[in-house]
């Protein structure tokens, strides 16, 4: 019987998803479908009863659902459950199980680019204190770095990170101005926001004077691949990480989950910077 998976959002017409999902069922032989369910708000129930209805074999779920999609399961994995968000949902005997691979997709996207961040003591800087921050530091946060500091217009919703840590780092609060005047200390800085995302080519989130040469800058943003702010970073001296690896690497995540099989990405991620780069 061939796998029947899917994405739900709204707007989520755009998404690559399909496009990387077929490929990894292509590498492993195995036949099925990656339909797409761009769903309003008030359709949603109707929506997902007639996922559960089709007994689709898993899905995919973005904005603006990360969060309403938990209660709509039966199970929710330890991690999910800590970061308050899934995007991976298992269908399993009956039951909907949830999971959240956005933040070890970004961490081993960057590990496969930068395998020396994860030797030695370094410090991380997080953007931003939205749904994929709150997966990004709980997985920066399981011990590998000392400090993982997070940067926000406004402090009271980043300091809610705080009750995500489960390992004994240090996690400081600031706003934008802080993080400026502090940025050299950071290895590595995190750019979390849509700050910068298509077609606000021309906009960044914080200015990047105080940056270490030594620094490597992420962006999550994938579209433009190089945004403003990696721009910056690369006139700077500094190394980048652009965002369509954590959405490849957060993918083959979910794929694993669903299958069971682990899929090789090197060249898949060609394609898709080529993809997105318009080549």
């Amino acid at each position: 019987m061939a796998l029947t998976l899917g994405l739900i959002g709204y707007p989520a017409k755009h998404s690559l998803s399909p496009w990387l999902h077929s490929a990894f069922m292509d590498q492993v032989g195995i036949d099925g479908t990656y339909t797409i369910y761009e769903t309003s708000p008030e359709a949603l129930p109707s929506q997902l009863s007639k996922l559960k209805e089709n007994g689709v074999d898993g899905f995919n779920v973005t904005v603006p659902y990360k969060q309403t999609i938990m209660e709509y399961l039966d199970e929710v994995e330890h991690a999910a459950k800590n970061i308050g968000a899934v995007n991976t949902v298992a269908c399993r005997d009956g039951k909907w199980i949830g999971y959240n691979t956005d933040g070890i997709g970004y961490k081993q996207s960057l590990k496969d680019s930068f395998p020396s961040l994860f030797t030695g003591q370094k410090n991380v800087l997080i953007l931003g204190a939205g749904g994929a921050a709150r997966g990004i530091y709980y997985a920066l946060s399981q011990g590998e770095f000392p400090k993982v500091d997070i940067a926000n217009r406004t402090k009271e919703k980043a300091k809610e990170f705080l009750s995500l840590k489960e390992k004994q780092i240090e996690t400081n609060i600031l706003d934008y101005a802080e993080a400026e005047r502090t940025l050299s200390q950071y290895d590595l800085i995190v750019q979390t926001t849509s700050v910068g995302m298509k077609p606000n080519y021309d906009q960044q989130v914080i200015d990047l004077t105080r940056l270490s040469k030594v620094s490597i800058v992420s962006d999550i943003v994938y579209q433009p691949i190089q945004t403003k702010i990696l721009e910056a970073a690369q006139n700077r001296g500094a190394q980048i990480h652009h965002g369509h690896a954590m959405l490849l690497y957060q993918a083959q995540a979910a794929f694993e989950i669903w299958t069971g099989k682990q899929v090789q990405v090197d060249s898949i991620l060609l394609d898709l910077e080529k993809r997105l780069r318009g080549d």
